[in-house]
């Protein structure tokens, strides 16, 4: 039996927002290991550290990061996947490159 659209327009409705605060919860999580490895005392432009980010998240995800830094992304937090746990001085080490 098909479901009527209102419904499944609730239910979209349901799984964006649920979207919406995973992404925040992974966002608050990058951003507190971004901190604590010094990346929020370093003066460097936007598009700059999304590449950097880009690069990192090439490293630790594989062939398959997520978006590119193209229309916007990284604004919503989007783009994680599912990275392997970093080695201490893995941020510490791009972070110097950058």
């Amino acid at each position: 039996m098909k479901k009527p659209a209102s419904k499944i327009r609730k239910e979209i409705a349901k799984l964006q927002e649920q979207l919406k605060q995973a992404e925040t919860r992974e966002a608050e999580r990058i951003g507190r290991v971004a901190l604590r490895a010094g990346l929020g005392n370093i003066e460097i432009e936007e598009a700059d550290l999304l590449v950097a980010f880009e690069e990192l998240a090439k490293r630790f995800c594989g062939a398959n990061p997520g978006p590119t830094g193209k229309k916007g992304a990284g604004e919503d937090g989007s783009g994680e996947g599912h990275p392997k746990t970093l080695a201490s001085g893995a941020v510490q080490g791009s972070a110097g490159e950058a």
